[in-house]
């Protein structure tokens, strides 16, 4: 009896154990990321801007870390604006939240809006954007800095 006991609480462990390793290998693994705004907060009041960005975004994310995305959105002055981007995120390894940042090109700020993003020369600008976020299996959130203008909350699945 003690023998059988001891042989199903060994079992029961090393299922324990490869159920383990299967939980991190799966956390580990690439994924890709599609996410939208719900959320924009402009730190100064301007009747110009516009709180609704419309965002879609898609982004590769690796299981180093490494990112690689592409999105559209309206600017804060509701012109339709595109960002292509590459980046990093850094997973907690024990809690399911993470910071990000991404550094690209924006596109989009024309006319009598051109120099409210700096250094938008030829209607292009270089951009660091950084974010926090936190997922529940497939579904995320990350509060998202938009430097000295805005910030922004999108809400996005990973598969």
């Amino acid at each position: 009896m003690k023998a059988t006991l001891r042989t199903q609480a060994a079992g029961l462990a090393l299922l324990l154990a490869a159920a383990s390793q299967t939980l991190q290998a799966a956390a580990q693994q690439d994924y890709w990321y599609v996410q939208s705004s719900v959320y924009t907060n402009h730190w100064s009041n301007d009747p110009d801007h516009n709180n609704h960005q419309d965002l879609i975004g898609l982004e590769r994310n690796y299981a180093d870390g490494q990112l690689w995305g592409v999105s559209t959105f309206r600017n804060s002055f509701s012109q339709r604006s595109y960002y292509a981007y590459l980046g990093k995120a850094w997973e907690h390894a024990d809690w399911p939240v993470y910071a990000k940042l991404s550094g690209g090109l924006i596109q989009g700020y024309k006319g009598d809006y051109k120099d409210k993003i700096p250094l938008n020369h030829f209607g292009v600008a270089p951009v660091l954007i950084p974010a926090v976020g936190v997922h529940y299996g497939p579904v995320g959130t990350e509060l998202v800095v938009l430097g000295a203008a805005a910030v922004m909350v999108n809400v996005g699945y990973r598969f």
